[in-house]
């Protein structure tokens, strides 16, 4: 079979935001590789670049105007939106993905988004309140389900003085790089599948290609056949880091306690009962890329569990001698060679929440903290939502409340962002 030599082609959508200028280095590398780019720039996105500008570096027509007469004789956009191997929108402002959303088609580019059969690549940018903002949240995951790929935003200082968080533009050489996978990769069949629920075709994705690995739900620590020591673990939402890295594109292992929700569709479960169990487990399943410890592992078991009934023989509680479990995070995060490359663990706290997690981080050796506060009257433990605060090496980033669908959609997110970068840094 001949290989295809033909030069590859990225219409690049250019959207308002002040981010809008990194897309002239973006056309000139992408040009470095023989990568041909057609543009659109949005009315929004003239206030910060010029089609004169982009067009010089282009080498071609840049589109504007949904009802250009010439435009839309000569090309029209739907040939506009066809013609190209790849769309990428860059900035993805915050009405930008709105408007994606929700199918609109009222200028050149939201009509060309929908009219493409094309892969669409969407890079964010923008306030880290508007990125965080549960309207903005709802329409990425819209759009995730709808097959949209996305590439950041990343996380730092913004524009606007005094501003920091996630919302800054991928960084240009990341940009490239997603670029040249998604031209590189097979044309899947369709960008939805019926359920509406993984990206079109095998494993396309932001995680595609990798494996995660998730612990989830409680453990239970027999004391007696009958008797055991647990928590209030329900397994949502390690339930829900599974379900979202299937959904992004990632073969996943998913080891749980005992619980009773259903398992998540795409990953392959692994029941266990103890700490020891799932430790093995987990070593069984490596190695993985990314690994997030959801589960609430219990810290003690009894040290000489009873081989039969403890009888209630007097008024005397029988007294129990506990010994402590292996550490799992702390296990699989100062290992060796089979590390994964993110190490990600969860600290339930009933108080001081962040000072807590930022030594948890540091005593287990974790990339990433996610905690949150379970104390009594929170509902979190077992409840549907969850407040969590994401402590990195680089700071603190405190989410607001949301679904745990959407805390593990973001967190995933992030976690293929900062693969990306790794990636790109070397």
């Amino acid at each position: 079979m001949k290989s295809d030599t033909r030069v590859k082609r990225v219409l690049l959508i250019i959207g308002g935001g002040i981010a809008a200028y990194k897309c002239l280095d973006l056309i000139r590398r992408l040009g470095e590789r023989r990568i041909g780019v057609r543009a659109v720039l949005t009315k929004a996105a003239e206030e910060f670049v010029t089609a004169l500008s982009v067009g010089a570096l282009t080498n071609d027509r840049v589109f504007t105007g949904l009802f250009d007469l010439d435009d839309e004789r000569e090309i029209g956009h739907i040939r506009l939106s066809r013609e190209a191997d790849l769309v990428v929108v860059a900035p993805a402002t915050a009405d930008l993905l709105a408007r994606m959303a929700g199918g609109h088609a009222n200028d050149l580019a939201t009509a060309v988004l929908l009219a493409t059969d094309k892969p669409v690549l969407a890079a964010p940018a923008m306030n880290p309140r508007m990125w965080l903002h549960p309207a903005t949240q709802r329409n990425v995951r819209r759009l995730a389900e709808d097959g949209i790929h996305f590439i950041g935003p990343n996380t730092g200082e913004m524009a606007e003085g005094g501003e920091w968080g996630p919302g800054r533009l991928a960084e240009v050489p990341e940009l490239v790089v997603r670029i040249e996978e998604l031209l590189a990769a097979p044309s899947p069949p369709s960008r939805r599948l019926a359920s509406g629920k993984t990206w079109g075709g095998e494993s396309h994705g932001p995680l595609a290609g990798r494996h995660v690995l998730v612990t989830s739900g409680p453990t239970h620590e027999p004391i007696d056949p009958v008797r055991y020591m647990t928590n209030r673990s329900s397994g949502k939402q390690g339930h829900a880091i599974a379900a979202a890295a299937a959904k992004l594109g990632a073969r996943v292992s998913l080891v749980s306690g005992p619980v009773t929700i259903a398992d998540p569709e795409g990953a392959a479960v692994r029941r266990v009962e103890t700490a020891a169990e799932m430790l093995d487990a987990v070593r069984s399943a490596l190695p993985a890329d990314i690994a997030i410890f959801a589960a609430a592992v219990a810290d003690w078991r009894a040290a000489r569990p009873a081989k039969e009934k403890i009888k209630k023989r007097s008024k005397d509680a029988p007294s129990l001698a506990l010994a402590e479990n292996k550490d799992i995070l702390r296990t699989v995060a100062r290992q060796g060679a089979d590390r994964p490359a993110l190490v990600i663990g969860f600290a339930a706290e009933t108080g001081a929440v962040i000072e807590r997690a930022k030594e948890k981080r540091r005593d287990k050796g974790a990339d990433w903290i996610v905690a949150n506060d379970v104390s009594r009257g929170t509902g979190v433990m077992g409840g549907d939502r969850n407040r969590v605060h994401l402590v990195t090496a680089e700071g603190v980033e405190s989410w607001p409340e949301m679904a745990k669908e959407e805390v593990a959609e973001r967190l995933l997110m992030r976690a293929a962002e900062h693969l990306a970068k790794t990636l790109v840094d070397g």
